[in-house]
């Protein structure tokens, strides 16, 4: 089924709500996935209205502040694994988020619907050079970032 939304614009129900957009990530046209979490109904909540929109209006901001959590979260995975005493090629040293950028690009934007908590949530997935089975996710809570982790943690 597709439906044409007044917010997110033509989604198609495949199991879940999604379409392929194009969005600027710091100053790069990426072709990304919307994923919105809705019932079969194509419905949604107007708190996943808001906090969409919210991440649009502030999206410029957004992006960079992203950025040194994924770092943070890239070095305490590589001194977790040992690669920062021993060589591996796949976890090279990153110590700057431009270094981080040549290693990431942003897959899709996921707009939650809150079955546990009261909040809304946005996730945030990447493909990352070092990990490309699990990639890179973000959790955004009213604009800040709440987890950094593997794709799932925004799942």
């Amino acid at each position: 089924m597709i439906i044409n939304d007044p917010i997110f614009g033509e989604l198609e129900f495949n199991y879940i709500w999604s379409k392929d957009m194009t969005i600027d990530f710091l100053g790069k046209q990426t072709e990304i996935a919307l994923i919105v979490d809705g019932d079969e109904d194509g419905k949604f909540g107007e708190e996943q209205y808001e906090v969409y929109n919210s991440l649009m209006h502030d999206w410029e901001n957004i992006q960079h502040r992203v950025l040194q959590p994924i770092l943070d979260f890239y070095i305490e995975r590589r001194q977790e694994l040992g690669y920062d005493v021993g060589f591996n090629e796949s976890y090279p040293l990153i110590e700057t988020t431009d270094q981080l950028l040549e290693r990431i690009t942003l897959d899709g934007i996921i707009v939650k619907y809150p079955e546990l908590f009261e909040f809304y949530e946005i996730g945030l997935t990447f493909n990352c050079t070092w990990d490309v089975e699990n990639g890179v996710g973000v959790r955004l809570m009213k604009g800040n970032v709440i987890e950094v982790g593997f794709q799932d943690v925004v799942m």
